[in-house]
């Protein structure tokens, strides 16, 4: 029985998600965050080196990181599906967006995170807050202009890629808030995920008392 060692609002909500779309069985290991530091437990941070969510067990293998658990489980597992083939003309896209979401749009969120935790009012700092925020903007403009074009990240149907990209605009909003008006492409992208079977069963299962932040 593979296990996933979940983390309350947390990145491994993707894990879930994956399991549930792959209808594959899985039993669930959830841990709340601690309600002063937001940070995960103790006994969490002791299951994995790395002492982040996401981790995974599968008899013998323990192994943390998002994106390596979703090429784990899709390979070992799903057949390959929700992946994107070299000879498929969207092979690069796939590529690109499956990276780009913990490699560029996740840090942007998380430097916006910490930049309002340290906020202050000198010039120097202002500009420094303005230089990474506009980073955050570029990332989230490219993203819109992929969604104007595909329905999803890697081509027109569902990939690992978008499983990897819905975190930051939808529970990530928990920690940091994004105005997300002035990007419909991402918004209406975010109503497709809202009303997939699997990412409904892996938010209530994963996190029952959390709405998710598909607005």
């Amino acid at each position: 029985m593979l296990i996933i060692h979940h983390l309350g609002i947390s990145q491994s909500e993707r894990i879930v998600w994956l399991y549930e779309e792959l209808e594959i069985p899985y039993q669930l290991i959830r841990y709340d965050r601690d309600p002063q530091t937001r940070l995960a437990p103790k006994e969490y941070k002791e299951r994995h080196p790395t002492g982040t969510a996401p981790v995974i067990v599968d008899d013998n293998v323990i192994l943390a990181e998002c994106g390596a658990i979703i090429d784990y489980i899709i390979s070992k597992y799903g057949n390959d599906r929700f992946k994107v083939k070299p000879d498929n003309p969207n092979f690069t896209y796939y590529l690109l967006w499956y990276h780009f979401a913990n490699g560029s749009m996740l840090p942007a969120f998380l430097v916006d995170l910490v930049v309002k935790l340290l906020a202050g009012d000198t010039d120097n700092f202002n500009t420094i807050v303005e230089t990474l925020q506009q980073r955050a903007y570029r990332a989230m403009d490219l993203a819109e202009r992929r969604l104007g074009t595909n329905d999803y990240f890697a081509e027109n149907e569902f990939t690992a890629t978008d499983i990897m990209m819905v975190f930051p605009w939808t529970t990530m909003q928990a920690f940091s808030t994004f105005d997300l008006t002035s990007y419909p492409n991402i918004r209406a992208y975010l109503k497709r995920i809202g009303v997939r079977t699997g990412y409904q069963r892996a938010m209530k299962k994963g996190d029952p008392d959390f709405t998710p932040l598909l607005d």
